[in-house]
């Protein structure tokens, strides 16, 4: 499957953590931190941002800011 580059330029609730990490290592420093270890689980090709920010208990649109402030968008 070829991943669509224009999906992952800003992150949203409904990008693919794998895709995230995949195209911003930097954002896995951020999941880390806060308790999203997420980007090394299996279900992370299919898991989006709102899905582990709603497993987690994590404002959403909190994290979509913070994590497209570490990817420079």
């Amino acid at each position: 499957m070829k991943i669509d580059i224009d999906r992952i330029r800003t992150v949203t609730p409904d990008t693919i953590i794998a895709d995230m990490v995949l195209f911003h290592p930097e954002t896995a420093n951020v999941l880390f931190d806060i308790g999203l270890h997420c980007f090394g689980c299996p279900s992370s090709g299919v898991e989006t941002v709102k899905d582990a920010a709603g497993v987690h208990g994590l404002d959403i649109n909190e994290l979509v800011r913070t994590l497209n402030h570490i990817i420079g968008n």
